[in-house]
């Protein structure tokens, strides 16, 4: 049984594991003046903070894409802010609040990690179902590793300013599990941001 079980254990760590890419936030902030913010009809500039050109453009047009039917002027940042003065704090301060924006919707990828995780064996089939089931098992097999799974996961912290306020309203940190691109991983992020708003009280109609 032991060498039965080893090479068991053998084949489940060598097999692929495929586990589902979803996104999920793992902490959420709301600032307590955030409820009484409107954004509705109002000018939200998205600015996604990364080197990556093509990462940066598609993130604003991904969340300005679900800004923009809950009634909110959306508009991504490379689109509209003059790309001399978009790392420049100062002259960045400047175009917001000369151009009336309201608020700011900012984007960083702050981790992009492999993450190994221990998967013990099933404890609720089989032997593992009864105390005299398992009790006969544990003895005679003694070693049951079960298998090593490696994820990617990839980690974002997205937050919400107000730009008259010079304030920040609402702030989170998720994870996105095997993302298949970043298109994806990032309509599944601000799909979940905007329940997680929601539910906080934040007006995202």
């Amino acid at each position: 049984m032991i060498r039965m079980l080893t090479r068991a254990a053998v084949l489940a760590v060598a097999l692929p594991v495929v586990v589902l890419a979803g996104t999920k936030f793992t902490s959420t902030w709301v600032a307590p003046e955030a409820r009484g913010v409107q954004f509705t009809g109002k000018k939200v500039v998205v600015v996604v903070m990364s080197p990556d050109d093509s990462l940066r453009m598609s993130g604003e047009e991904g969340m300005v894409a679900q800004l923009t039917p809950r009634g909110i002027d959306a508009v991504a940042a490379y689109r509209a802010i003059p790309k001399e003065i978009l790392k420049d704090t100062e002259q960045a301060r400047g175009w917001f609040e000369r151009t009336g924006v309201q608020g700011v919707v900012v984007m960083r990828l702050v981790g992009n990690d492999k993450r190994t995780t221990y998967v013990p064996p099933s404890w609720s089939e089989g032997y593992y179902s009864s105390l005299w089931g398992y009790y006969g098992y544990g003895w005679g097999a003694m070693y049951d590793p079960g298998y090593v799974r490696q994820d990617r996961v990839v980690s974002i912290e997205t937050l919400i300013f107000s730009v008259p306020m010079n304030k920040l309203l609402w702030a989170g940190s998720s994870e996105s599990t095997n993302p298949k691109d970043s298109r994806k991983l990032l309509a599944d992020l601000v799909k979940e941001a905007a329940k997680e708003m929601k539910k906080q009280g934040l007006s995202v109609r």
